[in-house]
């Protein structure tokens, strides 16, 4: 006889805090807003370990206040009676200690582009979608909405990369599959320059697939609006691999 799966544990900070202990919703046992952005600290440094100092620097900045060290001590208390014992472990320093079946968002996202890329560099097209929009779907979310300060800015860009990518290894997965994938491709290029007007993988997506469905003089089009974009804003030109897209639709 086979055991259905024991209950997991989930941690999500996009789209909002979401702790989930033993198949139990727990976030809104957290303490407060203060509780709340200690733990997700904690949890996107969770591979280093973290000094009181700091945690106090990440949760009040440059004005925390003279009882900062008893701050942090009665959040610190009630974050080990939540999560039990030996998951926050020191005293001076601090270390998250989280078990293997531990699904936490921004890490299966950043994970999940990898294998995604990973695939469309080996041809594997089809088995690039899952992790594409594995990673997309929590990378769309944004992280701790609400919240503002230095860290959270810095993880921020760190998920709008893995966004870019995941919106990339999709549109390179639809391009490569083809045939009636090929509109993906090309909305999925569309929103990528969009979005990030000087990335060109973009720009090489679009061409491609839109000279795949026949659109070759508007495949030209985009590269003639990435040729302004880049000498207006930069003074440059496309790059090579760029221009190498570009010489194969005019002499194909």
């Amino acid at each position: 006889m086979t055991l259905a799966p024991g209950p997991v544990n989930r941690i999500q900070l996009c789209g909002g805090c979401v702790l989930e202990w033993d198949g139990v919703r727990l976030d809104d046992r957290l303490p407060g807003r203060q509780g709340r952005l200690l733990f997700a600290y904690l949890v996107l440094n969770r591979h280093r370990s973290t000094t009181r100092a700091e945690l106090a620097e990440a949760l009040w900045s440059r004005e925390h206040p003279a009882a900062a060290e008893a701050g942090i001590n009665a959040l610190l208390s009630k974050l080990r009676r939540i999560l039990g014992p030996g998951v926050v472990d020191g005293r001076s320093s601090l270390h998250l200690r989280l078990s293997r079946d531990t699904d936490v968002d921004v890490e299966t996202a950043v994970s999940a582009v990898h294998r995604a890329e990973s695939r469309v560099a080996l041809g594997e097209f089809k088995n690039a979608w899952a992790p594409s929009l594995t990673a997309l779907f929590i990378a769309e979310r944004e992280l701790l909405p609400g919240e503002s300060a230095p860290w959270i800015d810095e993880h921020r860009v760190r998920m709008e990369d893995v966004r870019l990518r995941a919106l990339e290894a999709h549109a390179a997965a639809a391009y490569g599959t083809g045939g009636t994938e090929l509109p993906g491709a090309v909305r999925t290029g569309r929103r990528l320059i969009q979005l990030a007007p000087l990335r060109e993988t973009g720009y090489q997506i679009l061409m491609q697939a839109l000279a795949r469905q026949g659109n070759v003089a508007e495949a030209l089009g985009v590269y003639s609006r990435l040729r302004d974009i880049l000498r207006d804003e930069l003074g440059v030109s496309p790059s090579a691999e760029t221009q190498a897209v570009y010489d194969h639709l005019l002499h194909s």
